[in-house]
């Protein structure tokens, strides 16, 4: 019998290889176009967040350090897909907010992508376990309880 602690680092080993797997999967497929995973990764972000966001709340969201965001926001902000602007309640904090075009090219990747995660996960998943899952990362990330997943 496995201790407590063998079982949670063999689980988080789990997690770590599937999350390693599946992200080779996602990166080697032809549906990036003009913008990298990573840059993806923060237009998505920023179009889930519902409006602008704050960099250190963005940063919160990614897999970046803070000089590496930066750098990214601004070869974004270069490319025209994002903007900065002052926050009006507090001119020291920057908002950083998707432009039309920016917009425009997360919604056709993230079209292309959520085909692929859906086809990658399905395809090893079957409904009950997708709904475990979901529910035991959304606990292990702290933002929802099994009777949240219950009643969405």
């Amino acid at each position: 019998m496995r201790s407590t602690v063998r079982l949670a680092n063999d689980a988080w080993e789990a997690l770590l290889s599937a999350h390693a797997v599946l992200l080779k999967e996602f990166l080697a497929e032809d549906l990036w176009g003009e913008i990298s995973m990573r840059e993806y990764d923060v237009l998505y972000t920023i179009a889930k967040s519902g409006g602008p966001i704050r960099v250190g709340d963005l940063q919160e969201h990614v897999l970046l350090s803070q000089p590496a965001l930066s750098r990214l926001v601004d070869r974004l902000v270069g490319r025209g897909l994002v903007q900065r602007d002052p926050d009006p309640s507090d001119a020291r904090v920057v908002l950083i907010s998707l432009t039309a075009p920016g917009r425009d090219i997360q919604r056709a990747v993230g079209r292309r992508h959520a085909r692929h995660v859906a086809a990658a996960m399905t395809g090893r998943l079957g409904t009950g376990a997708l709904e475990e899952l979901e529910n035991l990362c959304g606990r292990l990330a702290g933002h929802r309880s099994d009777r949240e997943v219950e009643r969405s």
